[in-house]
């Protein structure tokens, strides 16, 4: 299974490698001048449009809508709730007592060894 999560995430690593070189191969393409481009004249710059001013618009002010009244809801009368059934009570025995289990005293962890790394020789 570990073989197989392996080769997919490598298969997955070399596409994207693949992809990458593709589109930085384009870059570098793009960003070299031709030859044909160094001999093709300017252009001369168009003017910019301008767009006439929006003309102003008047709205008529909002007519008044007349106050609506909405028609009262009739009482309802329900009929009383009807009482739930009580529970009978139950008694439960009680909890049974668990004797007292004494752990043996938890182990300490080794330290862990320290390590130097040895002092580079000074070279004459």
């Amino acid at each position: 299974m570990a073989s197989r999560n392996t080769s997919i995430f490598l298969l997955g690593l070399l596409l994207s490698c693949v992809a990458m070189s593709g589109a930085v191969r384009t870059l570098q393409e793009e960003a070299v001048p031709s030859k044909d481009d160094e001999h093709k004249p300017e252009l001369p710059l168009l003017p910019e449009d301008e767009l006439p001013p929006f003309p102003e618009v008047h709205l008529p002010p909002k007519p008044e809508l007349p106050k609506v009244e909405l028609p009262s809801f009739p009482e309802v009368h329900l009929p009383p709730k009807p009482e739930l059934p009580t529970f009978p009570e139950v008694h439960l025995p009680a909890k049974p007592e668990f004797p007292k289990v004494e752990l043996p005293p938890k182990p300490e962890m080794p330290a862990i060894p320290e390590f130097h790394f040895p002092e580079p020789e000074a070279k004459p």
